[in-house]
């Protein structure tokens, strides 16, 4: 099995980068946003592989780095989620985006990737909120405001300014998101409208 490539990008396709190594092509399929941050060719390049063996085929599949082999991996764990589709939520999100969503239960976000549909986006959502890697990265206090019931065991000011950017149209995860860091930022005295300023501010950046 291959677990790493390193050598000299010598082409790009639609879908997947041929590595020259030692004089060896590999044809690597990668997402669309790995595609991208690749070098050029020519240039070196080193790659996390994951190989996927079947009957008649043997797949190599490329990452720039170890988190994003491994939510690779893990995404294929969820009924209907194939190699097709991991690598499209990954062709939109980096790992630690994909975390993050996770981590807030984010479907909205989840369901951006091209093929994945709200029924796919809420089982991968639910399936992997304990199993995701890096999960540490998420802010606890945004997750448990990201959830309805858990906002209303939260203060006030909390409640109302979540309310309050849900109105103008970000998804709930994205608000407590918000919320969760200008709470850090300006302390849990903080009045709704300050956390309301601070969070649009998170928000834009």
């Amino acid at each position: 099995m291959i677990g790493r490539l390193k050598g000299i990008v010598d082409s790009f396709g639609e879908d997947h980068v041929v590595v020259d190594v030692q004089g060896v092509g590999y044809v690597v399929a990668c997402s669309a946003r790995t595609l991208q941050l690749l070098p050029r060719a020519g240039e070196a390049v080193s790659l996390a592989i994951e190989t996927q063996v079947r009957e008649d085929s043997i797949r190599l599949f490329g990452f720039l780095a170890d988190a994003e082999r491994d939510w690779f991996r893990l995404l294929q764990s969820v009924q209907g989620v194939g190699a097709k589709v991991a690598l499209a939520i990954l062709g939109v999100m980096s790992a630690a985006d994909l975390s993050a969503a996770i981590g807030l239960q984010d479907k909205a976000m989840v369901g951006r990737a091209p093929g994945v549909g709200p029924k796919l986006a809420a089982r991968i959502v639910a399936e992997l909120k304990d199993k995701g890697p890096a999960l540490a990265a998420v802010d606890p206090v945004a997750a448990r405001l990201a959830g309805a019931e858990e906002s209303k065991s939260a203060p006030k000011p909390v409640q109302d300014a979540i309310s309050a950017l849900v109105n103008l149209g970000y998804g709930r995860p994205q608000a407590a998101a918000a919320v969760a860091a200008s709470v850090k930022a300006l302390g849990e005295s903080a009045e709704a409208p300050a956390l309301i300023r601070r969070g649009l501010k998170e928000l834009a950046g």
